[in-house]
């Protein structure tokens, strides 16, 4: 469930809870008078809260909460292109990387491919689960069989990537 979900779930219920005034008349009354006092918090949201974006050599990178972290992976696109993966290379830990260099490498039976960064910055460490169970990539290619975690240099190179609806277009454009 989505951070945006979990936290609207609360007022939803406080909202959808309360009962509707007797009368007939409509009347525009502010939505706080319904609620006790400082139960009421307004939401903001962080344009750089869980960001997802893609590259066009279908790579994947979402930014955590921090704002400080990301994880990279493949496509499902890609996955599927690729076919049956055998072996997935993941960086060493403390690699420094930048902006379209590799960050690893999927092997498949059909070819192999790097996995390029979309971002700069540090690596944290590879998704160990990838280096026992190489296919788990088909099965969760953008959940959870990233390829690396990285510390990112400037979240500000994630504006000049592409949003999902612009990736899926890249996509048909193919076909």
């Amino acid at each position: 469930m989505s951070t945006v979900a979990r936290s609207l779930r609360p007022f939803a219920s406080r909202v959808l809870s309360q009962k509707a005034p007797l009368s007939f008349s409509v009347r525009r009354v502010s939505p706080a008078l319904g609620f006790p006092r400082g139960t009421i918090r307004s939401f903001s949201q962080s344009p750089f809260l869980e960001v997802k974006k893609y590259t066009e050599s279908h790579e994947w990178i979402e930014l955590a909460e921090d704002g400080k972290t990301a994880k990279i992976g493949i496509t499902e696109y890609a996955a599927k292109s690729l076919g049956d993966v055998v072996y997935v290379e993941l960086p060493a830990a403390d690699q420094e990387v930048s902006a379209g260099e590799p960050v690893g490498a999927v092997e498949s039976v059909k070819s192999a491919s790097d996995v390029l960064s979309p971002v700069s910055g540090k690596v944290v460490q590879g998704n160990s689960i990838l280096e026992d169970k190489a296919k788990f990539i088909n099965e969760s290619p953008e959940g959870e069989a990233w390829i690396a975690e990285i510390e990112v240099s400037d979240a500000a190179e994630l504006d000049g990537l592409l949003d999902e609806a612009a990736y899926k277009e890249t996509i048909d454009e193919d076909h």
